[in-house]
């Protein structure tokens, strides 16, 4: 399943300003919170310079979405230790994913952000 035209239209611009929020403009040259779109899935993602070469970022998965092909619910995903999704299960699925964005940004157990 793919998302419709109006959907990543959508989805870019809440994401986009979910991640200019979450870090300050004068901070993005050492951290950023960046996003991508792939068919019916939406992952967010940490990246830092790598130490021992500044010029090389590396990613830290955060949350992962995904739109149920079903019945169109929205279900979000954490990150465990290993990288691997695993179902946020305090939280149900949601018909709109900026929703479920917003429990990823209260993080109310420290799942996501720590």
């Amino acid at each position: 399943m793919t998302l419709s035209e109006f959907e990543i239209k959508r989805i870019e611009k809440l994401f986009n300003h979910f991640c200019d929020r979450r870090v300050p403009e004068q901070y993005r040259d050492q951290i950023r919170v960046e996003f991508r779109i792939r068919d019916a899935d939406v992952e967010l993602f940490e990246s830092r310079p790598l130490y021992s070469d500044p010029s090389t970022w590396v990613s830290t998965r955060i949350a992962r979405f995904r739109k149920s092909p079903g019945n169109g619910n929205w279900i979000v995903y954490w990150a465990d230790r290993n990288a691997q999704w695993k179902r946020y299960e305090p939280c149900a699925p949601h018909r709109d994913i900026e929703a479920l964005l917003q429990v990823v940004e209260e993080d109310a157990i420290g799942t996501f952000w720590g």
